[in-house]
């Protein structure tokens, strides 16, 4: 989305710091860092960083602050984890914001909209499909991957959309006509890059999946 900062008054500014402040405390003492002792995976990060940065990148503009891009985070939750996912989707946002696609006064902001809220949603999304839904191949790719990767997308645009029409950025009737109706789209396009992501992993790489186990949903099947 690459917001602006002007869009939204200090006190948003000053709740987005603290919440990253608070969950960049969290991934430090919970993330899994043992992991990225081994050279494959944390090639696996870079890796999905400089990717998500050139996707980022891409993007379409509607108004000033209300752009468009793929986010990646339904895949990257699935593939890493909640807290190496934080961490790759934050390295990201940081990548461009060296380039210049946004400046680093609204980066709090964009990392609250563009990596906490989207970590949570698919953090969120999968436990309740684990929870509600048999442990079966399929499931994980078409539920997980393709389905729940669009829904988050639409809930995020649809919260995003909320936080500027409450910050008084935008007026809703442009928000629901110019900006909100877009992400349908995105996600469809999100579904089919975390769907074909993370089926080419599952069947060639299923080590590098960390929610995804061979016994849980292959054998006996």
């Amino acid at each position: 989305m690459n917001l602006a900062a002007d869009l939204f008054p200090l006190g948003w500014h000053v709740v987005a710091i603290l919440g990253g402040l608070g969950v960049g405390l969290w991934v430090v003492r919970t993330g899994p860092w043992k992991r990225l002792l081994d050279g494959h995976q944390l090639n696996a990060v870079l890796g999905a960083t400089v990717i998500l940065a050139l996707l980022w990148s891409i993007n379409a503009g509607v108004r000033p602050g209300l752009n468009l891009h793929l986010v990646g985070g339904m895949a990257v939750t699935l593939i890493f984890g909640p807290q190496l996912a934080l961490l790759v989707l934050a390295l990201t946002l940081g990548a461009i914001t060296l380039n210049g696609s946004i400046a680093w006064s609204a980066y709090p902001i964009n990392l609250l909209l563009m990596v906490i809220i989207p970590v949570a949603l698919a953090t969120l999304a999968f436990r309740l499909v684990e929870r509600v839904l048999p442990k079966h191949f399929f499931i994980y790719i078409f539920v997980n991957a393709f389905l729940c990767a669009a829904l988050v997308v639409l809930a995020q645009g649809t919260l995003a959309s909320a936080s500027l029409f409450l910050a008084g950025a935008y007026e809703a009737d442009v928000l629901l006509t110019e900006y909100l109706p877009f992400f349908l789209l995105l996600g469809f396009s999100e579904a089919w890059l975390s769907g074909m992501a993370l089926t080419l992993l599952v069947i060639y790489r299923p080590e590098w999946v960390a929610s995804f186990d061979d016994r849980s949903y292959l054998m006996n099947k």
